[in-house]
């Protein structure tokens, strides 16, 4: 049975929207539970050559951060896996992230677009599938 697949993402929420057959919609709704990421601004960390390097609380935060995306982004991907085409669409760097590691598992043949666009609520993410690939 062939199966398509929209999804919006950011690095908060994924909706997954999914169209089974003759036009069965299933939507999926994710949250990563992720805090913002907030970035500094400063001096640079860097040390001389003879000093050992620092591991600061920004570089921590920076490595939970990108574990925890990639948690989410496998999960994300647990869900999609099966579809024969994937629409991956959202406001950030999140899609991009996401087609990557898409590619990078061997799914990147099945990408049938990647866009951008502001927030977006359930019913017109549904309808943004819809339009690709039932129009």
């Amino acid at each position: 049975m062939k199966r398509v697949v929209g999804l919006w993402i950011d690095h908060r929420k994924a909706v997954i929207v999914a169209i089974v057959g003759e036009g069965k919609e299933i939507m999926l709704t994710m949250k990563s539970h992720m805090e913002p990421h907030v970035r500094f601004a400063g001096g640079s960390r860097s040390k001389a050559p003879h000093q050992s390097l620092e591991v600061t609380a920004e570089d921590q935060r920076d490595r939970r951060f990108a574990d925890h995306l990639s948690t989410y982004y496998d999960e994300v991907i647990s869900h999609i896996r099966e579809a024969e085409a994937i629409l991956v669409f959202g406001p950030g760097e999140a899609k991009g992230e996401l087609e990557k590691r898409l590619k990078h598992k061997g799914l990147g043949k099945r990408i049938a677009g990647v866009q951008t666009v502001d927030k977006m609520t359930d019913r017109q993410i549904a309808a943004k599938v819809r339009q690709r690939f039932l129009e």
